[in-house]
């Protein structure tokens, strides 16, 4: 009697297991497809605040709710023009200017280059040691829908400022409509040295809607 007792849940167990298996997989499919998702970082062009081969986590869900905020890290899409890969390509960059903002460079009071968006100068700590805010003047309005995306290693990135010029002062082609991002990158998951939120900068706070 004991040896049949022990035989029915164990035969019921390898029953199971190939319906476990195919929920887990259907699961971990569904949050890569619509939750979560991670990225390597292939370039220089967020150092320091990302470097090469660093793994980030994704949030793809939050911008189902509400629009990317300044200062965020995100995942887009790439236009074309940028990437010059039909097929698509992923680029992380973080969020300067939302739709209506009004972003300058440069404020050079206090000794320093700062970018101004709304009337009010931004410190940014967090760029590459040595860089400028930006390698140039200019006075740009973000388009509503869009996006004015910058690189923290900003002579190293391919991104919003890079694009203006390029493109003869194209707004358009210098911003990303907000449909293209993919999602926020809140955190270095690997490797394990370098793990850390990716949280706004405080810089951002108080910065005035357009």
């Amino acid at each position: 009697m004991i040896d049949e007792q022990t035989e029915k849940p164990r035969n019921s167990f390898w029953k199971e297991l190939p319906i476990l298996l195919g929920v887990a997989i259907l699961v971990a499919v569904l949050v890569r497809a619509f939750v979560l998702q991670t990225f390597f970082i292939p370039s220089p062009s967020m150092e320091n605040t990302l470097k090469i081969d660093d793994r980030v986590l994704v949030n793809k869900l939050v911008y189902d709710f509400r629009s990317p905020h300044r200062g965020e890290v995100i995942v887009f899409k790439a236009p074309t023009e940028w990437s010059g890969n039909p097929d698509g390509e992923d680029f992380i960059k973080r969020v300067i200017g939302v739709g209506g903002d009004h972003v300058v460079c440069c404020d050079r009071t206090g000794g320093q280059d700062r970018l101004v968006i709304n009337g009010k100068p931004v410190d940014e700590p967090f760029i590459f040691p040595g860089n400028k805010p930006a390698d140039q003047d200019f006075d740009i309005t973000v388009p509503k829908g869009r996006l004015w995306v910058m690189g923290d290693h900003r002579e190293a990135s391919g991104d919003s400022l890079e694009h203006w010029q390029q493109s003869g002062e194209d707004i358009t082609v210098a911003t990303i409509p907000e449909g293209e991002v993919v999602g926020r990158a809140f955190t270095i998951f690997w490797p394990v040295s370098r793990a850390t939120w990716l949280s706004v900068p405080k810089q951002f706070e108080g910065i005035p809607n357009p």
